[in-house]
């Protein structure tokens, strides 16, 4: 038998002072905080963008190197999270006094595994409806069209084909999250569908911070590089701090994102709410049986009375999502057009329409409708339902040089800008990516 042997007092009296005050023994350093507020952090550069003559991208320098570097990750996949916590220590080792930013529920599952602190946003003052964010800055829209949907809306002299930009307002101001205001630079890791979701936490944000993007996903038509070249890819980007001149940053394709507004339809009222999408806007039934019915119109003139499953508006990035899987063209990056594309249309002659950048489409659920609603999807998430006598107006977010936020010269406004590889003939890598990923016009049989 083993007797048990009592602590003297002494010790019973130090464990529990160091119980009651949570401190640590022989330490003269409080605990380390592993997880700080992004308001912490300094305020947002800024990069210049140029226009240069020689290319079709523009060129980015920074007026002093990045120190908030956002990191977003493909959830769910251990192989991603490993290379994320080895390329944050990598940003922090190598360039000192770089911080590093992570979604809440990405720094709770990796900062144990850093040597130093991450940044996110402090926890919600209530729940949010958006759960994968888990942020109380919520991604576009603010509210559902269903919730809108109910709302009445007062009479306007404004006609159905005046451009939404001149007269219609949201029900609220855009929510500024401190991702907005504190973010440099974004590193996704992950594919096309970790893009998406990394631009929709600035969907209400005009001038968007560079994309430096890692194609570790199923397709990753989108990612520019790949993870071997994680190191090389950072030092080209944090080296355009350096450059001696305004054309020999770093390229930047600068993605054309849309902008939807949805109405009350003949244009009574303003806006109920908008919604950014970087591939496109669809409209489908939905788990209804019955085709849909829209009456289509562009810049206010009636073109079609559209009987289909659904009607896609894509820009010219998500030519090769959804579009591409109903039929629709494959368009250039660069080429500022929107794409209307009928999903299952019953009619054979409804073909897809490219249209051009200052155009707008309103597509407007006919009171002939079967279903109750319809179902809006943003960049593939449901957004919400439309209803009968209600309409949604889809244009092409402007693209420009010296049109930021805060209207400083070179500083480039809308759109997605993303960080390209430099040198060769396919200066984007477009092309490069139709023959290695999507297989264009790949022979039937032939291996290899």
């Amino acid at each position: 038998m083993y007797a048990l042997r009592r602590r003297p007092p002494a010790t019973r009296w130090i464990c529990q002072l160091c119980s009651s005050r949570q401190t640590r023994l022989f330490s003269s350093t409080s605990p380390r905080r592993e997880i700080l507020p992004i308001h912490d952090l300094p305020p947002r550069i800024h990069p210049t963008y140029t226009k240069c003559a020689d290319s079709k991208l523009v060129s980015m320098t920074w007026p002093s190197p990045p120190r908030n570097v956002m990191i977003v990750k493909k959830p769910g996949v251990d192989s991603v999270r490993d290379s994320l916590v080895a390329f944050a220590e990598h940003i922090t080792t190598t360039y000192p006094g770089t911080s590093i930013i992570l979604e809440p529920a990405v720094a709770q599952s990796v900062h144990h595994r850093l040597s130093r602190p991450v940044y996110t946003l402090p926890p919600p003052e209530r729940p949010s409806p958006f759960p994968f964010t888990q942020s109380p800055y919520p991604r576009t829209p603010s509210s559902s069209p269903a919730a809108s949907s109910s709302t009445s809306t007062t009479s306007s002299s404004a006609s159905s084909h005046t451009h939404p930009s001149a007269h219609a307002h949201p029900a609220a101001p855009p929510p500024t999250s401190p991702y907005h205001t504190h973010t440099d630079l974004v590193a996704t890791l992950g594919g096309d569908g970790t893009i998406l979701h990394a631009a929709s936490l600035f969907s209400t944000q005009r001038a968007v911070p560079p994309f430096l993007c890692f194609a570790m996903g199923t397709l990753g038509f989108l990612g520019e590089f790949k993870w071997a070249e994680h190191v090389a890819a950072y030092a080209s980007v944090i080296s355009a701090a350096a450059a001696t001149d305004s054309c020999s940053g770093v390229r930047i394709l600068q993605r054309n994102r849309l902008k939807a507004g949805v109405f009350g339809g003949r244009g009574t009222g303003g806006a109920q709410l908008t919604a950014h999408a970087m591939n496109e806007i669809s409209l489908h039934r939905g788990r209804e049986p019955h085709l849909t019915i829209f009456d289509v119109s562009i810049d206010g003139a009636f073109l079609t009375e559209a009987v289909a499953d659904g009607l896609i508006v894509s820009t010219p990035t998500g030519s090769t999502a959804y579009s591409l899987s109903s039929g629709g063209s494959i368009l250039h990056p660069s080429v500022r057009s929107l794409l209307l594309t009928p999903i299952c249309p019953r009619s054979l002659s409804f073909r897809p329409l490219v249209l051009p950048e200052d155009a707008q489409i309103t597509l407007r659920l006919s009171e002939k409708n079967r279903g109750r609603e319809v179902e809006v999807s943003v960049d593939g998430r449901r957004w919400g339902g439309i209803g009968a006598g209600q309409e949604v107006r889809v244009w092409l977010e402007g693209v420009g040089i010296g049109e930021g936020e805060r209207g400083g010269e070179g500083r480039a406004g809308g759109g997605i800008p993303c960080v390209k590889r430099g040198g060769g003939r396919d200066g984007d890598g477009w092309v490069g990516g139709l023959n290695g990923l999507l297989k264009f016009n790949y022979p039937f049989g032939e291996e290899e």
